[in-house]
C-alpha cells in the first residue's frame, strides 16, 4: 500500500508572492469621466466670454436707434453702464450652462462610452465614425436644449434688458429672481418659451460643435502628426467654432428673438414682420459677433473640459488614451 506524498512545505526564507496590483485601466479602454464636466468647464468659458455673448444678443434684439456695430455696441454699453455692464445677466448665463452644457456634454460623452467600438488586432484604438458622432451629439444636443430651455429664457431677457425702454425692462435682481418672477406672473410654461426654436439650436450646435471638434482633434492627431496637447485642443476647437457659427446662426437669431418677445407674440408673426422689415439676411444679422463670441467660447469650453479630464486621469492614476 502506498504512503501518501509528502505536503511540500514553503521554505521558510521564500515570501509568500503578493497579490498583483490593480493594473492601470488599458489605453484602449473607454473612460467614464463624471458627468458634470461638461457643465463646469462650459461654465468657466462663459465666464471669460460674456460680454461677448452680451453684445451678440444686443445686437440681435436691438432696435432701430440702438447702435449697429460689434465695436459700437460694446463702447455703448461701456460709456451708459460701466465695465460692470459687460456682465450683465451672468447669473443667468451661469445657470443655463450648469443645466444645458451639463446635460449635452454628459450624455454625449456617455454615448460615445456605451458604444465606442471594440478594440481589434488591426485597430487597437478604434474611433466612432464622423455620423455616429453627428447622431449622438445630436441626440445629447436636443436632451441638452431642453433641460437648459429655463436658463437660456433667462439668459436672454437679462442681456436683452439693457435695449428696452426703462418703463419696460424687467430688471430681474438674478437667475432665481428671474425664474421666480417669470413663473409667478407668466406662469411655469414661460420657462419653456421657444423650446423647439431652442431645443432645434441645441442639436445643430452640439452636432455641430462637439462632432466637428472631435473630428477635427483626430485629425490633427492622425494626418498632421500633432501631439494632445493645447496646441490640438485649440486649433480643432477654432475650427468647431468657426461650423458651429455658420450652421446655427438662422436659428440662434430666431431663438433670441423668440426669446426676447412678449408672451403674446407667436413665432410666425415674428419671422413675418422680420422678413418683411429687413429681408432675408436678417437671419445672419450677429454673425461675426458670434463667431468673435462662439470661437473663443468653444476654445475656452473645449481646453477647460480637456484640463478637466486631464486632471481626472492623473488623479485617479489612468493611462493617457492612445491616441
Amino acid at each position: 500500500m502506498s504512503t501518501p506524498a509528502p505536503i511540500a512545505r514553503q521554505d521558510a526564507n521564500e515570501t509568500t508572492p503578493s497579490p498583483k496590483p490593480k493594473t492601470q485601466q488599458s489605453k484602449n479602454a473607454a473612460i467614464r469621466y463624471p458627468f458634470w464636466f461638461g457643465g463646469s468647464a462650459a461654465s468657466m468659458a462663459a465666464v471669460v466670454t460674456h460680454p461677448l455673448d452680451l453684445v451678440k444678443v444686443r445686437l440681435q434684439t436691438r432696435p432701430s436707434s440702438a447702435p449697429t456695430t460689434t465695436i459700437s455696441t460694446f463702447t455703448h454699453i461701456l460709456r451708459h453702464d460701466g465695465p460692470l455692464g459687460l456682465y450683465a445677466g451672468l447669473s443667468g448665463a451661469l445657470l443655463r450652462q450648469l443645466t444645458y452644457s451639463t446635460v449635452r456634454f454628459g450624455v454625449y460623452e456617455d454615448l460615445k462610452t456605451r458604444f465606442a467600438p471594440a478594440p481589434t488586432p488591426e485597430n487597437p484604438a478604434p474611433r466612432p465614425s464622423l455620423l455616429q458622432l453627428v447622431l449622438m451629439s445630436s441626440v445629447a444636443g436636443l436632451l441638452g436644449g431642453i433641460a437648459g430651455n429655463p436658463g437660456d429664457v433667462l439668459n436672454v431677457r437679462m442681456q436683452s434688458d439693457g435695449n428696452k425702454p426703462h418703463v419696460e425692462r424687467r430688471n430681474y435682481n438674478h437667475a432665481l429672481d428671474g425664474i421666480i418672477r417669470m413663473s409667478r406672473e407668466e406662469g411655469v410654461a414661460s420657462l419653456f418659451r421657444g423650446v423647439e426654436a431652442n431645443s432645434t439650436r441645441a442639436l445643430m450646435m452640439t452636432a455641430s460643435q462637439l462632432a466637428s471638434y472631435d473630428a477635427f482633434k483626430q485629425l490633427c492627431l492622425g494626418r498632421l502628426g500633432m501631439s494632445d496637447n493645447f496646441s490640438t485642443h485649440f486649433t480643432a476647437s477654432l475650427a468647431a467654432g468657426f461650423v458651429a457659427t455658420t450652421l446655427c446662426s438662422p436659428v440662434d437669431v430666431i431663438k433670441t428673438r423668440v426669446m426676447s418677445a412678449g408672451a403674446k407674440t407667436s413665432i410666425l408673426q415674428i419671422l413675418t414682420d422680420a422678413t418683411k422689415q429687413e429681408g432675408m439676411l436678417w437671419m445672419f444679422r450677429g454673425w461675426v459677433p458670434s463667431f468673435i463670441r462662439l470661437g473663443p467660447q468653444t476654445i475656452c469650453t473645449m481646453v477647460f473640459f480637456e484640463q478637466h479630464k486631464k486632471l481626472y486621469r492623473q488623479w485617479k492614476g489612468i493611462e493617457e488614451p492612445a491616441v
